[in-house]
Protein backbone atom coordinates (compact mmCIF):
# COMPACT_ATOMS: atom_id res chain seq x y z
CA UNK A 1 0.00 0.00 0.00
CA UNK A 2 1.59 3.39 -0.69
CA UNK A 3 1.44 5.92 1.97
CA UNK A 4 0.00 7.25 3.42
CA UNK A 5 -3.19 5.54 3.16
CA UNK A 6 -5.55 7.57 2.00
CA UNK A 7 -8.60 6.45 -0.24
CA UNK A 8 -8.02 6.10 -3.93
CA UNK A 9 -9.88 8.06 -5.51
CA UNK A 10 -8.79 11.01 -3.45
CA UNK A 11 -4.89 9.94 -4.18
CA UNK A 12 -3.60 12.61 -6.51
CA UNK A 13 -6.40 15.44 -5.81
CA UNK A 14 -5.48 18.92 -5.28
CA UNK A 15 -7.03 20.95 -2.44
CA UNK A 16 -9.98 22.62 -3.56
CA UNK A 17 -9.25 26.62 -3.05
CA UNK A 18 -8.47 29.87 -4.85
CA UNK A 19 -5.07 31.81 -5.67
CA UNK A 20 -4.47 33.79 -2.32
CA UNK A 21 -2.42 36.87 -3.99
CA UNK A 22 -1.43 40.05 -2.57
CA UNK A 23 -3.18 42.57 -4.83
CA UNK A 24 -4.64 45.87 -4.11
CA UNK A 25 -7.81 44.91 -5.88
CA UNK A 26 -9.29 41.35 -4.72
CA UNK A 27 -12.71 40.50 -6.64
CA UNK A 28 -12.68 36.55 -7.10
CA UNK A 29 -14.27 35.67 -3.80
CA UNK A 30 -17.82 37.18 -3.90
CA UNK A 31 -17.19 39.00 -0.50
CA UNK A 32 -19.32 42.03 0.53
CA UNK A 33 -16.83 45.02 -0.08
CA UNK A 34 -18.09 47.06 2.95
CA UNK A 35 -17.04 45.61 6.75
CA UNK A 36 -18.91 45.68 9.92
CA UNK A 37 -19.19 49.49 11.21
CA UNK A 38 -17.50 50.29 14.33
CA UNK A 39 -20.48 49.93 16.64
CA UNK A 40 -21.36 46.10 15.03
CA UNK A 41 -17.34 45.13 15.72
CA UNK A 42 -17.63 46.73 19.25
CA UNK A 43 -21.35 44.05 19.32
CA UNK A 44 -19.46 41.66 18.45
CA UNK A 45 -16.14 41.94 20.74
CA UNK A 46 -18.95 42.45 23.79
CA UNK A 47 -20.88 39.36 22.62
CA UNK A 48 -17.53 36.89 22.15
CA UNK A 49 -15.97 38.56 25.68
CA UNK A 50 -19.29 37.09 27.17
CA UNK A 51 -18.72 33.65 25.42
CA UNK A 52 -15.56 33.38 26.55
CA UNK A 53 -16.21 33.55 30.32
CA UNK A 54 -17.63 30.12 29.68
CA UNK A 55 -15.46 28.62 27.59
CA UNK A 56 -14.71 25.79 29.90
CA UNK A 57 -18.08 24.22 29.30
CA UNK A 58 -19.39 22.95 25.90
CA UNK A 59 -22.29 25.54 23.37
CA UNK A 60 -25.44 24.75 23.33
CA UNK A 61 -25.44 21.92 20.30
CA UNK A 62 -28.90 22.80 19.42
CA UNK A 63 -27.92 26.56 18.85
CA UNK A 64 -31.34 27.31 19.55
CA UNK A 65 -30.89 31.23 20.10
CA UNK A 66 -28.97 31.10 16.99
CA UNK A 67 -32.00 29.11 15.12
CA UNK A 68 -34.67 31.28 16.41
CA UNK A 69 -33.00 34.62 15.40
CA UNK A 70 -32.59 33.18 11.96
CA UNK A 71 -35.74 31.85 11.82
CA UNK A 72 -36.92 35.84 12.44
CA UNK A 73 -34.80 36.78 10.32
CA UNK A 74 -36.36 34.67 7.16
CA UNK A 75 -39.57 35.37 8.17
CA UNK A 76 -39.11 38.85 7.03
CA UNK A 77 -38.95 36.91 3.38
CA UNK A 78 -42.26 34.86 3.60
CA UNK A 79 -44.71 36.65 5.97
CA UNK A 80 -45.05 39.84 3.84
CA UNK A 81 -45.17 37.44 0.93
CA UNK A 82 -47.11 34.51 1.70
CA UNK A 83 -48.27 35.19 5.30
CA UNK A 84 -46.42 32.56 7.07
CA UNK A 85 -43.79 32.15 9.70
CA UNK A 86 -40.52 29.76 9.90
CA UNK A 87 -40.27 28.51 12.83
CA UNK A 88 -37.15 27.39 14.99
CA UNK A 89 -37.97 23.87 14.37
CA UNK A 90 -37.67 24.22 10.54
CA UNK A 91 -34.19 26.22 10.73
CA UNK A 92 -30.50 24.32 11.06
CA UNK A 93 -27.01 26.36 11.21
CA UNK A 94 -23.70 25.18 10.90
CA UNK A 95 -20.11 26.24 9.76
CA UNK A 96 -20.97 28.22 6.70
CA UNK A 97 -24.06 26.58 4.14
CA UNK A 98 -20.73 24.31 3.03
CA UNK A 99 -21.00 22.20 6.22
CA UNK A 100 -24.69 22.38 5.56
CA UNK A 101 -24.63 20.93 2.15
CA UNK A 102 -22.04 18.35 3.92
CA UNK A 103 -24.43 17.66 6.19
CA UNK A 104 -27.01 17.31 3.90
CA UNK A 105 -25.33 14.82 1.48
CA UNK A 106 -24.25 12.82 4.98
CA UNK A 107 -28.23 12.03 6.00
CA UNK A 108 -29.47 12.21 2.81
CA UNK A 109 -26.62 10.63 0.24
CA UNK A 110 -24.49 7.76 0.76
CA UNK A 111 -22.96 4.77 -1.54
CA UNK A 112 -26.00 3.70 -4.03
CA UNK A 113 -27.58 7.02 -4.01
CA UNK A 114 -27.10 10.34 -5.94
CA UNK A 115 -26.87 13.89 -5.99
CA UNK A 116 -27.97 16.06 -9.29
CA UNK A 117 -26.91 18.95 -10.49
CA UNK A 118 -26.96 21.27 -13.44
CA UNK A 119 -23.94 22.55 -14.96
CA UNK A 120 -22.25 25.27 -14.82
CA UNK A 121 -22.99 25.25 -11.24
CA UNK A 122 -21.02 25.48 -7.86
CA UNK A 123 -17.44 23.39 -8.40
CA UNK A 124 -17.90 21.96 -4.87
CA UNK A 125 -20.95 20.28 -5.29
CA UNK A 126 -19.10 16.93 -6.90
CA UNK A 127 -17.26 17.23 -4.12
CA UNK A 128 -19.66 17.08 -1.43
CA UNK A 129 -20.87 14.07 -3.63
CA UNK A 130 -17.31 12.59 -3.46
CA UNK A 131 -16.56 13.08 0.29
CA UNK A 132 -19.84 11.10 0.96
CA UNK A 133 -19.23 8.26 -1.47
CA UNK A 134 -22.86 9.72 -3.15
CA UNK A 135 -22.85 9.23 -6.73
CA UNK A 136 -22.61 12.08 -8.72
CA UNK A 137 -25.00 13.17 -12.00
CA UNK A 138 -24.94 16.54 -14.08
CA UNK A 139 -27.40 17.49 -16.36
CA UNK A 140 -26.66 20.72 -18.21
CA UNK A 141 -27.96 24.20 -18.52
CA UNK A 142 -29.23 25.96 -21.69
CA UNK A 143 -27.09 28.70 -23.88
CA UNK A 144 -28.16 31.38 -21.29
CA UNK A 145 -27.55 29.26 -18.47
CA UNK A 146 -31.10 28.71 -17.79
CA UNK A 147 -33.10 25.30 -17.16
CA UNK A 148 -34.75 24.24 -19.97
CA UNK A 149 -37.71 23.03 -17.70
CA UNK A 150 -39.05 20.18 -19.83
CA UNK A 151 -35.75 18.13 -19.65
CA UNK A 152 -34.36 19.16 -16.31
CA UNK A 153 -37.78 17.36 -15.38
CA UNK A 154 -36.73 14.16 -17.52
CA UNK A 155 -33.38 14.33 -15.91
CA UNK A 156 -34.52 13.87 -12.53
CA UNK A 157 -37.30 11.66 -13.41
CA UNK A 158 -34.89 9.39 -15.15
CA UNK A 159 -31.84 9.37 -12.58
CA UNK A 160 -34.14 9.42 -9.65
CA UNK A 161 -31.53 11.27 -6.97
CA UNK A 162 -31.50 11.75 -3.80
CA UNK A 163 -30.72 15.08 -3.20
CA UNK A 164 -30.87 17.80 -6.34
CA UNK A 165 -28.75 20.71 -5.78
CA UNK A 166 -30.11 23.98 -7.46
CA UNK A 167 -28.06 27.19 -6.47
CA UNK A 168 -30.20 30.38 -6.68
CA UNK A 169 -28.63 32.47 -8.12
CA UNK A 170 -25.88 29.96 -9.55
CA UNK A 171 -22.60 30.29 -8.98
CA UNK A 172 -20.85 31.02 -11.48
CA UNK A 173 -23.91 32.35 -13.63
CA UNK A 174 -25.68 34.74 -11.54
CA UNK A 175 -28.63 32.67 -12.81
CA UNK A 176 -31.72 33.06 -10.98
CA UNK A 177 -34.27 29.97 -11.21
CA UNK A 178 -38.25 30.78 -11.57
CA UNK A 179 -40.79 29.45 -8.80
CA UNK A 180 -41.89 27.40 -11.43
CA UNK A 181 -38.95 25.58 -11.71
CA UNK A 182 -38.60 25.07 -7.91
CA UNK A 183 -42.08 23.61 -7.85
CA UNK A 184 -42.06 21.24 -11.21
CA UNK A 185 -38.76 19.77 -9.89
CA UNK A 186 -40.09 18.94 -5.98
CA UNK A 187 -42.51 17.36 -7.61
CA UNK A 188 -40.35 15.60 -10.04
CA UNK A 189 -38.22 14.66 -7.41
CA UNK A 190 -40.60 12.38 -5.61
CA UNK A 191 -39.19 11.65 -2.23
CA UNK A 192 -35.75 13.13 -2.96
CA UNK A 193 -34.54 16.30 -1.51
CA UNK A 194 -34.41 19.67 -3.80
CA UNK A 195 -32.21 21.81 -2.08
CA UNK A 196 -31.67 25.26 -3.36
CA UNK A 197 -29.04 27.06 -2.00
CA UNK A 198 -29.85 30.96 -1.97
CA UNK A 199 -26.40 32.34 -1.05
CA UNK A 200 -26.92 35.07 -2.50
CA UNK A 201 -30.25 35.85 -2.66
CA UNK A 202 -29.84 39.12 -0.72
CA UNK A 203 -28.96 40.92 -3.93
CA UNK A 204 -31.73 39.07 -6.38
CA UNK A 205 -33.22 41.83 -8.62
CA UNK A 206 -36.78 42.87 -7.30
CA UNK A 207 -39.22 40.66 -8.11
CA UNK A 208 -37.69 38.00 -7.96
CA UNK A 209 -38.82 35.40 -5.19
CA UNK A 210 -37.15 33.33 -2.64
CA UNK A 211 -37.95 29.58 -2.49
CA UNK A 212 -38.93 30.12 0.75
CA UNK A 213 -42.37 31.06 0.03
CA UNK A 214 -42.50 27.34 -1.17
CA UNK A 215 -41.91 25.91 1.57
CA UNK A 216 -45.59 24.76 3.04
CA UNK A 217 -46.14 22.99 -0.62
CA UNK A 218 -43.49 21.00 -0.52
CA UNK A 219 -41.75 18.65 2.27
CA UNK A 220 -39.06 17.53 0.08
CA UNK A 221 -37.47 20.93 -0.40
CA UNK A 222 -34.82 22.38 1.31
CA UNK A 223 -33.48 26.48 1.32
CA UNK A 224 -29.81 26.90 2.29
CA UNK A 225 -28.50 30.37 3.22
CA UNK A 226 -25.39 31.79 4.36
CA UNK A 227 -24.06 35.05 6.23
CA UNK A 228 -20.70 35.13 4.58
CA UNK A 229 -22.12 37.35 1.32
CA UNK A 230 -24.21 40.17 2.32
CA UNK A 231 -23.82 40.00 5.89
CA UNK A 232 -20.28 40.47 5.19
CA UNK A 233 -19.38 37.93 7.41
CA UNK A 234 -17.26 35.88 5.73
CA UNK A 235 -14.91 35.51 8.36
CA UNK A 236 -17.40 33.75 10.96
CA UNK A 237 -18.76 31.11 8.76
CA UNK A 238 -21.92 30.76 9.17
CA UNK A 239 -24.43 29.00 6.89
CA UNK A 240 -28.11 27.55 7.82
CA UNK A 241 -31.47 25.76 5.96
CA UNK A 242 -34.79 26.06 5.96
CA UNK A 243 -36.74 22.63 5.63
CA UNK A 244 -39.26 20.48 7.03
CA UNK A 245 -38.47 19.37 10.70
CA UNK A 246 -38.46 15.63 9.92
CA UNK A 247 -35.16 17.10 7.59
CA UNK A 248 -33.58 19.17 10.03
CA UNK A 249 -34.30 16.02 12.85
CA UNK A 250 -32.12 13.91 10.36
CA UNK A 251 -29.39 15.93 9.87
CA UNK A 252 -28.93 16.13 13.76
CA UNK A 253 -27.70 12.52 13.57
CA UNK A 254 -24.68 12.83 11.14
CA UNK A 255 -23.77 16.41 12.71
CA UNK A 256 -20.90 16.25 14.74
CA UNK A 257 -21.14 16.95 18.62
CA UNK A 258 -21.14 21.15 19.53
CA UNK A 259 -20.15 21.54 15.84
CA UNK A 260 -21.13 25.40 16.15
CA UNK A 261 -18.84 27.04 18.81
CA UNK A 262 -20.15 29.43 21.21
CA UNK A 263 -18.06 32.14 19.89
CA UNK A 264 -19.64 31.28 16.30
CA UNK A 265 -23.02 31.49 17.69
CA UNK A 266 -22.30 35.21 19.69
CA UNK A 267 -20.79 36.22 16.81
CA UNK A 268 -23.70 35.17 14.37
CA UNK A 269 -26.36 36.49 17.41
CA UNK A 270 -24.49 39.89 17.34
CA UNK A 271 -24.56 40.09 13.52
CA UNK A 272 -28.29 39.34 13.44
CA UNK A 273 -28.86 42.15 15.61
CA UNK A 274 -27.21 44.64 13.17
CA UNK A 275 -28.67 43.40 10.16
CA UNK A 276 -30.13 46.38 9.11
CA UNK A 277 -27.08 48.16 8.64
CA UNK A 278 -24.63 44.99 7.20
CA UNK A 279 -27.70 44.97 4.81
CA UNK A 280 -27.33 48.27 4.24
CA UNK A 281 -24.81 48.24 1.23
CA UNK A 282 -26.76 45.54 -0.68
CA UNK A 283 -28.74 48.16 -3.04
CA UNK A 284 -25.62 49.97 -3.94
CA UNK A 285 -23.79 46.52 -4.94
CA UNK A 286 -26.09 45.90 -6.86
CA UNK A 287 -26.53 49.20 -8.34
CA UNK A 288 -22.74 48.85 -9.22
CA UNK A 289 -23.62 45.36 -10.66
CA UNK A 290 -26.13 46.68 -12.78
CA UNK A 291 -23.73 48.82 -13.97
CA UNK A 292 -21.30 46.59 -14.69
CA UNK A 293 -23.03 44.53 -16.78
CA UNK A 294 -24.16 47.57 -18.67
CA UNK A 295 -20.38 48.50 -19.32
CA UNK A 296 -19.17 45.02 -20.22
CA UNK A 297 -21.47 44.97 -22.67
CA UNK A 298 -20.75 48.03 -23.96
CA UNK A 299 -17.28 47.10 -24.77
CA UNK A 300 -18.91 44.46 -27.27
CA UNK A 301 -18.41 41.39 -24.10
CA UNK A 302 -21.01 38.66 -23.72
CA UNK A 303 -22.44 39.36 -20.20
CA UNK A 304 -24.69 36.60 -18.04
CA UNK A 305 -28.03 38.08 -16.52
CA UNK A 306 -26.98 38.25 -12.75
CA UNK A 307 -29.05 38.05 -9.47
CA UNK A 308 -25.40 37.77 -7.59
CA UNK A 309 -22.98 40.16 -6.80
CA UNK A 310 -20.65 39.25 -9.47
CA UNK A 311 -21.04 39.03 -13.22
CA UNK A 312 -19.83 36.24 -15.55
CA UNK A 313 -18.42 37.79 -18.72
CA UNK A 314 -16.57 36.03 -21.79
CA UNK A 315 -15.76 34.54 -24.07
CA UNK A 316 -11.92 34.92 -24.79
CA UNK A 317 -9.76 32.29 -26.68
CA UNK A 318 -7.39 32.11 -23.88
CA UNK A 319 -9.07 33.55 -20.52
CA UNK A 320 -5.63 32.66 -18.81
CA UNK A 321 -3.61 34.93 -20.41
CA UNK A 322 -6.63 37.62 -19.94
CA UNK A 323 -6.77 36.77 -16.45
CA UNK A 324 -2.93 36.56 -15.72
CA UNK A 325 -2.72 39.93 -17.49
CA UNK A 326 -4.99 41.67 -15.07
CA UNK A 327 -3.24 40.16 -11.80
CA UNK A 328 -0.12 41.33 -12.94
CA UNK A 329 -1.79 45.00 -12.91
CA UNK A 330 -2.93 44.75 -9.22
CA UNK A 331 -6.25 42.99 -10.07
CA UNK A 332 -7.81 39.19 -8.76
CA UNK A 333 -11.40 38.19 -10.71
CA UNK A 334 -11.81 34.46 -11.21
CA UNK A 335 -11.14 32.00 -13.89
CA UNK A 336 -13.80 29.48 -13.66
CA UNK A 337 -17.13 28.53 -14.70
CA UNK A 338 -17.48 27.75 -18.69
CA UNK A 339 -14.56 27.94 -20.81
CA UNK A 340 -13.58 30.99 -22.65
CA UNK A 341 -15.36 32.84 -19.49
CA UNK A 342 -14.18 35.29 -16.48
CA UNK A 343 -16.54 36.28 -13.29
CA UNK A 344 -15.82 39.70 -11.38
CA UNK A 345 -17.16 40.19 -7.98
CA UNK A 346 -18.52 43.46 -7.10
CA UNK A 347 -16.76 45.81 -5.10
CA UNK A 348 -16.32 49.44 -4.01
CA UNK A 349 -16.76 51.92 -6.87
CA UNK A 350 -12.95 52.58 -6.51
CA UNK A 351 -12.35 48.95 -7.12
CA UNK A 352 -14.71 48.76 -9.99
CA UNK A 353 -12.87 51.66 -11.41
CA UNK A 354 -9.53 49.72 -10.85
CA UNK A 355 -11.14 46.42 -12.84
CA UNK A 356 -12.33 48.93 -16.00
CA UNK A 357 -9.26 50.36 -16.35
CA UNK A 358 -7.12 47.31 -15.99
CA UNK A 359 -9.54 45.13 -18.47
CA UNK A 360 -9.18 48.16 -21.15
CA UNK A 361 -5.59 47.55 -20.90
CA UNK A 362 -5.93 43.99 -21.11
CA UNK A 363 -7.80 43.91 -23.90
CA UNK A 364 -6.06 45.84 -26.27
CA UNK A 365 -2.64 44.57 -25.03
CA UNK A 366 -3.72 40.97 -25.69
CA UNK A 367 -5.59 42.19 -28.51
CA UNK A 368 -3.18 40.80 -31.24
CA UNK A 369 -1.88 37.89 -29.28
CA UNK A 370 -2.25 34.64 -30.51
CA UNK A 371 -4.91 32.43 -29.15
CA UNK A 372 -4.12 29.68 -26.19
CA UNK A 373 -5.66 27.24 -24.43
CA UNK A 374 -9.44 27.52 -23.74
CA UNK A 375 -8.87 25.36 -20.21
CA UNK A 376 -8.08 26.83 -17.19
CA UNK A 377 -4.59 26.50 -15.44
CA UNK A 378 -5.58 28.02 -12.39
CA UNK A 379 -8.19 27.97 -9.77
CA UNK A 380 -10.88 25.61 -9.59
CA UNK A 381 -12.70 28.23 -6.91
CA UNK A 382 -13.18 28.51 -2.90
CA UNK A 383 -16.07 28.45 -1.16
CA UNK A 384 -18.19 31.55 -2.21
Amino acid sequence: MTFPPIREELRGIEPYGAPQLDVPVALNTNENPYGPSAACADDVAAAVREATTTLNRYPDREHVALRTALAAYLSRDTVPTRGFEIGVEQVWAANGSNEVMLQLLQAFGGPGRRALSFAPTYSMYPEYARDTSTDWVQGHRAEDFSLDLDRARETVERERPSVVLLPSPNNPTGTALPPEAVGMLCEAAGDGLVVVDEAYTEFRREGTPSALELLPEHRNLVVTRTMSKAFALAGGRVGYLAADPAICDAIRVVRLPYHLSAVTQAVALAALRHAPELLGRVDDLRRERDACVGWLREQGLTVADSDANFVLFGTFADRHALWQDLVDQGVLIRETGPDGWLRVSIGTPEEMVAFRDALLTSLDRLADRPAGPTTSTTDQGVPA
